[in-house]
């Protein structure tokens, strides 16, 4: 087409037949690889049962992993811009797939999705049908023609569409925002993992994991991920499958948990019901809310209601000696006294610990049921919640920069097109399995752990109190020596790493779940510590500051930005801002409100210009990151520097986890007002939109564009 941006110089040509060699070896290379991790497997196996310790068998999965990923990293090392941005683009479609699949299949997914269907039941789905349903607006909106356009980065397509380096910088600014807010979660669940293969102290465990990332992305970019990301992927989907293959033939005889858990699942609809009844489990509920309650009377009552404590607390130890008690229980409450709260802040912060314990006295969650509630109205904000979710976590999938940048590695348009699909088909043998974890652990937990003894206790519930008490907690609140339900403290993303121990496995299938989890952290992280120090090295520095910078130099700076990146993760993840699943959600609204309606509207119409770009960006992040900042508290007191502050009450009661859903309309109203009132693009930019917008397959040769 006449004066379109045509492709640039190749530096590297593969013809299809030296593709198809290259497919075939690819193949034949992770054939071997398979059966030989099996094998691995197998060994392990064998040796535990000849006594192996335990401990040991959680360093050789790690060192064994690392080692692996560290080895591919250094085979794939390269200083070349197009392989070491881009792969070459010469990825075959199927292992793209695995490697997307990888890169997406985060922490978040193969910890954390389980972990909330099991504790929000239905709610949890959301999950599952907004990142799924994702794919399919990439497949229809983005891949295709973001690979058409042939460059290196999504700030790229925003530079060369929108004329200019303002939507550029804007685009690298939120490239950073949503990368680094996704890859401190990654990072967080590389030392929970590390910590319990290991039992080093989870902030160690952070910096160990670590060496793995930067040992891989460090080295050979993109080039060294792709191929370190089908390694990975291999590994976390056959440790994410056995340990739920084997608790559906524990229950129903059958080793297809996605076709049968439901069988499962009325039992622990049954279950529900008796816990709902249970004499016992309400004399535990109305405890946690009789201290809920005490708490905010106390806290409302400051600061004469610590004077009161500190009273009371006195004249129990004074009654106690004057009565001539046992020395134990006069050491006891002098202690209650020497450690009550000094200030009324002091009190606050301590008496508000107890505040959350009334979410514990209600009954347990039906698992089953769509849209908990009280009423009606209680039931349509929960459905409200559920379809903004959903929203969000399309279009944030979407329009997730590390995502869209594996399309650009594909040797041409048509294989983008299907490396969508091979995506989609790998990331769905998670999706479908993770349901059926939840039910089939929560069933275990229902029917084996509530009822027994505190003092019986299976072993699993010690080694995972030990790494993290917030983690998991059971506490015998009404002195019973029976647990009961509503004394069991389980965090979400503890479920399907402690399945195996939970199931009675061997532990070896704990060290391999455990090394899937580790995969599927290292491969995201990997992704997205990439993402960070392109655009910062590609976009920023090359195509902004210095553009005669030599290709050495620019993968130089890559590496150096990358490193500085992984440590300043690695601090905030060691500092535990929040769950995992919170911080992912979080990056995938900031990614769709900052690009997915530049990126659609770039594509699909040639009128969005210059200025309708930036100021859709600029206000669809900023309301989003507002939003969030001022309704979640956390993030308040990170932003601000003050606990005290008060959140703002929630537009119609949509959660902070969705702010997108105000950012993402705000942004494509906010680009076609603009766009409209300013001058429309030059003839060059509109004739760009033409050749991205209708690829021409009989001219996609399989080739790498240079730099």
């Amino acid at each position: 087409m006449a004066g379109a941006p045509q492709p640039k110089t190749p530096t590297n040509v593969f013809t299809a037949g030296s593709q198809k060699s290259f497919n075939a070896q690819l193949k034949k290379v992770y054939t071997w690889y398979t059966g030989g991790f099996v094998v691995f497997i197998v060994a392990l196996a064998i040796l535990e049962q000849f006594g192996l310790p335990r401990n040991w068998i959680g360093y050789v999965f790690l060192l064994a992993t690392v080692l692996l990923y560290a080895g591919i990293g250094i085979m794939s090392r390269t200083s070349d811009a197009a392989e070491y941005y881009v792969a070459g683009r010469r990825v075959p479609a199927l292992f793209n797939g695995m490697a997307t699949g990888a890169d997406w299949m985060s922490a978040a997914s193969f910890i954390g999705m389980a972990g909330t269907l099991y504790l929000t039941g239905y709610g949890g789905l959301a999950f599952i049908m907004g990142w799924t349903g994702g794919y399919c607006l990439v497949a229809l909106f983005l891949a295709p023609y973001l690979r058409k356009f042939g460059q290196f980065t999504i700030p790229d397509f925003l530079g060369a569409r929108y004329g200019g380096n303002v939507p550029r910088f804007v685009g690298i600014i939120a490239a950073i925002l949503c990368s680094f807010t996704y890859v401190v979660a990654q990072i967080y669940g590389v030392g929970l993992i590390t910590t319990r293969l290991t039992g080093v102290p989870f902030e160690l465990g952070i910096f160990l994991g670590l060496g793995g990332i930067l040992v891989c992305s460090f080295l050979g970019g993109m080039r060294a991920v792709t191929w370190t990301q089908v390694a990975q992927y291999i590994i976390l989907i056959i440790a994410y499958m056995i340990p739920v293959v084997w608790l559906s033939i524990k229950h129903t005889g059958i080793p297809v948990p996605q076709l049968v858990y439901g069988k499962v699942l009325e039992k622990v609809t049954a279950r529900e019901e008796q816990l709902t009844n249970d004499p016992k489990e309400k004399e535990v509920r109305d405890i946690f809310k009789k201290r809920s309650d005490d708490a905010k009377a106390k806290i409302a009552g400051l600061p004469g209601s610590l004077d009161a404590e500190k009273a009371a607390l006195a004249k129990r130890v004074d009654d106690l000696k004057a009565s001539n008690a046992p020395e134990d229980q006069i050491r006891a409450a002098q202690s209650a006294l020497d450690k009550a709260p000094k200030s009324a802040d002091e009190a606050k912060a301590a008496w508000n610990k107890d505040v959350p314990l009334a979410a514990r006295s209600g009954p347990p969650l039906r698992h089953a049921e769509a849209f908990p509630g009280k009423d009606e109205k209680a039931r349509d904000i929960s459905r409200r919640n559920f379809l903004a979710l959903i929203f969000c976590l399309m279009v944030g999938t979407a329009a997730l920069p590390h995502i869209l940048m594996r399309y650009y590695t594909t040797p041409s348009v048509k294989e983008a097109r299907e490396s969508v699909f091979w995506s989609l088909f790998f990331i769905f043998l998670l999706y479908f399995t993770a349901p059926a974890l939840a039910v089939l652990v929560k069933f275990d937990v229902y029917t084996l752990l509530v009822g027994t003894e505190f003092a019986k206790l299976p072993q699993w519930v010690a080694s995972w109190s030990r790494v993290d008490p917030g983690l998991l907690s059971l506490v015998d609140v009404n002195r019973d020596g029976i647990v009961q339900l509503a004394e069991i403290s389980i965090g979400g993303d503890i479920v399907v790493l402690a399945t195996p121990e939970i199931g009675g496995l061997p532990y070896v299938i704990s060290g391999l779940v455990a090394a899937g989890g580790l995969a599927a952290a290292l491969s995201t992280a990997d992704g997205l510590l990439l993402t960070i120090a392109n655009a910062l090295s590609h976009d920023l520095y090359y195509k902004m500051l210095d553009p005669s910078a030599s290709t050495a130099r620019r993968v130089t700076i890559s590496k150096v930005l990358l490193l500085v990146v992984a440590l300043a993760a690695a601090f905030v993840a060691s500092q535990k801002p929040a769950d995992i699943l919170f911080l992912v959600s979080a990056a995938f609204s900031f990614a769709a409100a900052a690009f997915f309606p530049a990126l659609v509207l770039g594509i699909f119409w040639k009128r969005a210009n210059k200025w309708g770009a930036t100021l859709g960006m600029i206000a669809g992040l900023g309301v989003t990151f507002w939003y969030m900042i001022t309704t979640q508290q956390w993030m308040r007191e990170i932003v601000f520097g003050t606990p005290r502050s008060v959140p703002q009450a929630l537009w119609w009661d949509i959660q902070p986890i969705s702010a997108a859903t105000f950012g993402v309309p705000l942004g494509f109203l906010v680009i076609i007002v603009v766009s409209l009132l300013t001058p429309a693009p030059d003839r060059q930019t509109q004739e760009l939109v033409e050749h991205v917008r209708y690829p021409n397959l009989a001219g996609d040769t399989m080739k790498t564009e240079g730099t």
